[in-house]
């Protein structure tokens, strides 16, 4: 259990710094500690992430940081995908879901490593230098929307709050300050989580109250204090952290499937 919690903290802080790596590090920490597979781990990470990201969800509209109504649109489109991924989470070998799992993982790493997130000069989604808000017409809409069905995919078949590719899709589509990705993406990956566990409890998945819970607090308190220290570390700096944990835990999945 004590390592459960240092995970659940470790996992809120990295959440509370950079609105991403969340999910994508809760199910393998979770399939590590408790011999879980992917089906079994998705749901529980999936909801310790979700309350962790209502945290932060709440602190940035306090802040008005967060572009709520982008927010609400991605995770509207993202329903019948995130569905979609569910449904396929049931019917696919786990040994799959793990090298997928693995993949993803080693795809996002490279991309920080070698700085492959750079913004565009010229990004397709504005916002108005007058409001803070963006300047919504059908480009925009279009592809926010197209993130949003990308985002709830990956949350239904995998259990991750798609941060890890909201920030770094937000960065090269949009012209949002660091802070306001951040935000904004927090509060996507509660609303996708929070419509992705409806979907777990409607299809029969009983949650282990003992291992949530303790899970669940661990990451709260630990996003309280990644958003408290989040103006003190420079953020390239965070990405690397991020991206070695992430390139680790791909290569141990990938060895537990295919060896273990």
């Amino acid at each position: 259990m004590f390592l459960l919690v240092i995970e659940g903290l470790a996992i809120g802080c990295l959440l509370g710094l950079t609105g991403a790596g969340g999910g994508i590090l809760a199910v393998p920490a979770l399939m590590a500690s408790q011999g879980w597979t992917v089906a079994q781990a998705a749901p529980v990470g999936l909801f310790a992430i979700t309350l962790a990201a209502l945290i932060g969800t709440v602190q940035g509209l306090f802040n008005k940081i967060v572009r709520y109504r982008a927010a609400i649109w991605i995770a509207l489109i993202s329903i019948p995908s995130a569905r979609y991924g569910v449904h396929l989470s049931h019917i696919v070998e786990p040994i799959w879901l793990t090298l997928v799992f693995a993949v993803v993982m080693l795809i996002v790493a490279y991309r920080i490593f070698f700085n492959k997130v750079n913004d565009f000069e010229n990004p397709p989604c504005k916002v108005s230098p007058s409001t803070g808000r963006f300047i919504w017409n059908i480009k925009t809409a279009s592809i926010l929307g197209g993130l949003g069905v990308i985002a709830g995919l990956l949350t239904g078949l995998l259990g991750v709050g798609g941060g890890f590719v909201i920030v770094p899709a937000l960065r090269k589509i949009t012209n949002l300050d660091m802070y306001s990705i951040v935000a904004t993406s927090l509060m996507i990956i509660f609303l996708i989580g929070g419509l992705s566990i409806s979907i777990h409890v409607l299809d029969g998945f009983h949650y282990p109250l003992e291992v949530t819970f303790s899970f669940v607090l661990a990451c709260v308190i630990g996003m309280l204090i990644g958003r408290c220290i989040i103006t003190l570390i420079p953020v390239q700096t965070v990405q690397k952290i991020f991206a070695t944990a992430v390139t680790v835990i791909a290569v141990y999945l990938i060895f537990s499937a295919l060896f273990v």
